[in-house]
């Protein structure tokens, strides 16, 4: 078995209903991931319950896309 390239280290917290933060590898800051839109109201979300953010479905298919 060949060896590991590269190994992430990845921490995501839960904050409040729908946000985390993810703790990414040479990012000074956390990452938001919440739920908006149609997401939102797919989880049963009342409007203006949560602040809005990027889904983590968002950062896979932008991931993907890279």
């Amino acid at each position: 078995m060949p060896e590991i390239a590269y190994l992430s280290k990845v921490r995501v917290e839960r904050v409040k209903g729908s946000l985390r933060h993810a703790f990414l590898p040479e990012e000074p800051q956390p990452v938001k991931f919440g739920t908006h839109g149609a997401v939102a109201k797919h989880y049963g979300a009342k409007e203006g319950q949560y602040e809005p953010h990027a889904t983590t479905l968002d950062y896979l298919v932008a991931a993907a896309a890279g």
